[in-house]
């Protein structure tokens, strides 16, 4: 394992470093909350801070997401490396070249700092509504849920989609994750090295449109071929969890940090278990450790691979004990039987305890939930809140936690006094201010000089409206 340096950065950043290491052509629209990916691509362009083979990456802004998605899949085309970052209706955007760059098994990933659509109105913050939309193009979907892992699974997801040749979302909370400053570990130049084999960006090459080795791409297909020439991937999309997990385990060899395509933390004999993707996950985690410690029997699995859903690893990740199970999803699709993780879920021990031996001796009972949507605060009492509903005789199903719902009451109740043992240790401070009054930034700064010039650990995450100037901002600072 190679020495690690310690540094204090947010989401964004963290994912910006290694895109823009193991690229060559970055295309960017900026929208909030992923702009600064792309700001800190188009600095460190023009200061010529070269990528992993010693060449500067072109940094371009186009006139929309389209047109960035356009100049993705042309340089694509090509046989460059290329990214983008993106969010929203900025992710919407670019789905018609998804489908064909997903269509064309090209190596690709992309950064999304998920965030809500404008459905009844638009809100800048955080939720899965964006990423969920993307789920039928073919992109395999990969989920951060720190600023810890939008560097590792930014490089995951680089030497995955290399040997795959499946494109990649990899996805974080927008905000809670890619505006979270935090000390981590930066991962260093020689493990991206040796993360990303050159044979593998060779044969990319290969592969690029040219006129010394023609082939033809982008054609129309009648009745005759087309339905089985969309099922020639099937292969590419059952080999790829194994893909994903092999670039986890390398990452694991090199760093100390070992990840998995669904992991579980709880009690070995959880009878009450629940299964969640994004930043909702830590907050879970902390939640589970301390009422296991205090003899409760439940535990959370932690999504990281969407997309090719592999029912099998997921359900080997959860305890043969379980009797019920909360699925929680940060989106709501209106009109839907269930939201996509939930179904998915369902759908999984369903088919595994109908078609073959089942994992459970008895079926667990699945409940649905929505949570967090718009960056709506989902803290440990609401987390305890959905395992107190997962006890009772009747659970209410197609929930959601974190609002009082006076129209459909789809609410839970939960205690808004619980706290967990996570903050034991920890110096928390809250900081008001009002929108450009300098709190968040002379904050910022009180965080990274903590993690930069002492010991101490430090994080801080920063709450602000789309009103901007004068309204008012919350900084939370935790070390």
């Amino acid at each position: 394992m190679s020495q690690a340096r310690m540094v204090t950065i947010d989401g964004n950043e963290a994912a910006a470093y290694i895109a823009h290491l193991t690229n060559e052509v970055i295309a960017i629209y900026p929208i909030t909350p992923s702009s600064p990916m792309g700001e800190y691509s188009d600095a460190w362009s023009a200061e010529g801070v070269q990528n992993l083979w010693g060449s500067v990456p072109e940094v371009v802004t186009m006139q929309s997401e389209g047109g960035a998605a356009g100049t993705i899949h042309g340089a694509l085309q090509t046989g460059s490396l290329a990214t983008t970052f993106t969010a929203s209706q900025g992710l919407l955007l670019m789905l018609p070249n998804m489908y064909k760059i997903a269509g064309e098994l090209t190596p690709f990933v992309m950064h999304v700092a998920a965030r809500s659509l404008a459905a009844q109105g638009l809100s800048i913050f955080g939720d899965h509504s964006d990423v969920m939309s993307a789920r039928s193009t073919g992109f395999a979907f990969l989920a951060s849920n720190s600023v810890q892992e939008a560097m590792d699974m930014a490089l995951i997801a680089q030497a995955a989609t290399l040997e795959s040749r499946l494109p990649i979302l990899h996805f974080f909370d927008g905000f809670r994750t890619s505006h979270e400053v935090a000390k981590v570990e930066q991962v260093p130049l020689e493990v991206v090295r040796e993360m990303i084999d050159d044979e593998l960006v060779f044969a990319h090459r290969a592969r690029a449109l040219s006129s010394d080795h023609p082939v033809i791409r982008g054609t129309a297909q009648n009745p005759d071929v087309y339905f089985q020439a969309r099922e020639t991937v099937n292969a590419y999309y059952d080999a790829m969890p194994g893909i994903v997990q092999k670039a986890m385990d390398k990452f694991a060899g090199l760093t100390g940090r070992q990840y998995k395509l669904y992991e579980y933390v709880g009690a070995p004999d959880a009878e009450r278990v629940m299964i969640l993707m994004g930043s909702g996950a830590d907050a879970a985690e902390e939640t589970v450790e301390h009422l296991t410690a205090h003899g409760e029997k439940v535990g959370l699995v932690k999504v990281r691979l969407y997309r090719p859903f592999a029912a099998d690893e997921l359900l080997n990740a959860i305890p043969p004990t379980v009797k019920r199970i909360a699925v929680l999803d940060r989106t709501k699709e209106p009109g839907a039987d269930g939201e996509p993780l939930y179904k998915d879920v369902v759908t999984a021990i369903a088919e595994s305890c109908g078609h073959s031996v089942c994992r459970f001796p008895v079926m667990p009972r699945v409940l649905g939930g929505r949570y967090g949507l718009s960056s709506k605060e989902f803290t440990p009492g609401m987390i305890k809140g959905v395992f107190d509903e997962l006890k009772k005789e009747q659970p209410k199903n197609h929930f959601t936690v974190g609002i009082i719902d006076d129209v459909t009451h789809t609410n839970l109740e939960w205690d808004a006094g619980f706290r967990n043992d996570a903050g034991k240790g920890v110096n928390r401070c809250i900081f008001y201010g009002l929108g450009s009054d300098g709190t968040v930034g002379a904050n910022k700064n009180t965080i990274k000089i903590m993690g930069e010039d002492t010991e101490l650990y430090g994080h801080g995450f920063f709450v602000y409206d789309s009103k901007k100037a004068g309204a008012m901002t919350t900084s939370h600072l935790g070390f």
